[in-house]
């Protein structure tokens, strides 16, 4: 066989797929094209934002929904504060601020003029400027020390949905966009005792986020030092490996001691009749998931979705032919019904009946990341059956079954399919965190493996190696995190988003 020959087998074997570039060919470039197939957002005119386009918007609604319900479990109480920061305010906790001073969008004007050339131009300047809210720590201690007078008023618990704005220069969608959406809940207590035990609760709510709703495994541990939020005491963060082997910091939970508490002046007084200062903490989880959602169990034919978090969990596909309507009109009769007895069950259920060929909306399912996939044809209509097929599996999956056992067995095919993606996940972190003694056997391992080396995990006195600071720099490594599984004796470190 020639070169040219061999050359030409090989292309016709490879595997046609919806996406292109796949994700072993490159990587972010398909994370973008799944993102645009499944038509969940796009690039803003404002350079770093993004349109969350409905689809994606809808993921966002439900991710919202799990977590305030679990938020309002632990008795937090949503609210909401304003979006313009004084910078006075902000001045007043240098630490913390020192982190965001170079993403702060600055507001010195309040209102436009005409320039006399059939423009505008801002006009009438502040006295003091203000920050667009990067994130609320400021402003919200400002009216904690004013609701807060006796330990009877503690603890405070507060929450609020609200957007952010951080200048981003190497915007990603739903990664890193210079205005994005997220809750951030922020609790005052009496005693540090209190504060910890919440910064921990708030934690494995985040987990929950992650695990049960998205199929995401992650891992719950601490930030080093050098990377935890400016002005903590300690951040908790739960890291996930996307399938590159690149972490995503996918939720963070802080114990800010007294730090705000003492710049904000929020005290209280004790049952002694002394004055104390609070203890407080700060927790948030982000529009990035949706990210990690993407880059964790999606394939080479676009987003695979968990039932959990799928605006539409079973899509039902009418096959008509358009050359008998008596036909047509039983076939669409069948998909109602079945749709009907679907949302009966509370099963996201939806019939696709636009105009267009059938195996566009088969492919538009696809890419869509629809865990189920019914068809009903003439002959499925005439024998009361159904051909389903499973998006996590794909062809191998699909039966024809009756359209009875359909509904009966509907949230047992779901939650299987929950839990295979979630399974996947997870060995597939578990595969790619590599034990290491000594810096020379972490710099050996991230030579060898490259881009997809995953995590090296190392006896936490590594942080204090002279070498250490090298091995990040050379492979643009960072600590991930001190795996509380392990009680803070090892450290995760690997490439991040």
């Amino acid at each position: 066989m020639t070169q040219n020959n061999a050359q030409k087998n090989n292309n016709q074997k490879k595997a046609r797929t919806a996406i292109t570039p796949t994700r072993g060919e490159d990587f972010p470039a398909w994370y973008q094209a799944v993102i645009k197939a499944a038509d969940l957002a796009e690039n803003s005119p404002v350079r770093g934002c993004m349109v969350i386009k409905p689809n994606g918007y809808a993921l966002w609604e439900n991710i919202q929904a799990f977590l305030d319900r679990l938020i309002k479990q632990e008795d937090v109480q949503n609210a909401y504060f304003p979006l313009l920061i004084p910078l006075s305010y902000i001045a007043k906790e240098a630490e913390h601020i020192d982190g965001f001073a170079k993403e702060c969008a600055v507001v010195t004007h309040h209102r436009l003029e005409d320039d006399g050339k059939g423009g505008l131009q801002p006009a009438g300047e502040l006295q003091e400027p203000f920050i667009v809210r990067p994130t609320s720590e400021t402003i919200i201690a400002e009216s904690m020390a004013k609701w807060i007078q006796s330990y009877r008023d503690l603890p405070l618990k507060l929450n609020q949905w609200a957007n952010v704005m951080r200048w981003e220069m190497r915007p990603r969608i739903f990664l890193r966009t210079s205005e994005f959406l997220w809750q951030e809940g922020h609790n005052a207590f009496a005693t540090a005792e209190e504060a910890q035990k919440d910064a921990e609760i708030m934690i494995d709510v985040y987990r929950q986020v992650a695990e049960e709703l998205l199929a995401i495994p992650v891992i719950i541990g601490e930030k080093t030092d050098d990377e935890k939020f400016p002005g903590a005491v300690t951040t908790l963060t739960i890291e996930a490996m996307m399938q590159d082997g690149k972490s995503l910091q996918a939720g963070t939970s802080h114990y800010l001691g007294t730090t705000f508490s003492k710049a904000e002046g929020i005290k209280y007084q004790s049952k002694d009749g002394g004055e104390e200062y609070c203890h407080t903490t700060s927790w948030g989880l982000s529009t990035r998931m949706i990210g990690g959602l993407i880059m964790t169990h999606s394939d080479d034919d676009g987003l695979r979705l968990p039932p959990n978090v799928a605006p539409t969990q079973i899509i039902i596909l009418p096959i008509t032919k358009g050359k008998d309507e008596a036909s047509d009109a039983q076939i669409l009769k069948a998909c109602e019904d079945l749709k009907a007895d679907l949302q009966s069950k509370n099963i996201r259920a939806k019939v696709d009946n636009r105009d267009m060929r059938n195996g566009d909306k088969m492919w538009d399912s696809i890419k869509k990341g629809i865990p189920l996939r019914v068809e009903i044809g003439g002959r499925e209509a005439d024998n009361g059956e159904v051909t389903v097929t499973r998006r996590d599996i794909g062809r191998d999956s699909k039966e024809t079954i009756t359209m009875t056992d359909m509904v009966a067995t509907a949230h047992e095919r779901l939650d299987a399919i929950q839990q295979n993606l979630f399974t996947q996940a997870k060995e597939r972190m578990y595969s790619n965190i590599f034990a290491c003694e000594t810096i020379d056997a972490a710099r050996d391992y991230f030579k060898e493996n490259g881009n997809q080396a995953g995590f090296v995990k190392m006896p936490v006195a590594i942080l204090q190696d002279d070498g250490f600071e090298g091995l990040k720099k050379d492979f643009a490594l960072t600590p991930r995190c001190k795996p509380t599984a392990e009680k803070g004796e090892t450290v995760l470190i690997g490439r991040s988003y």
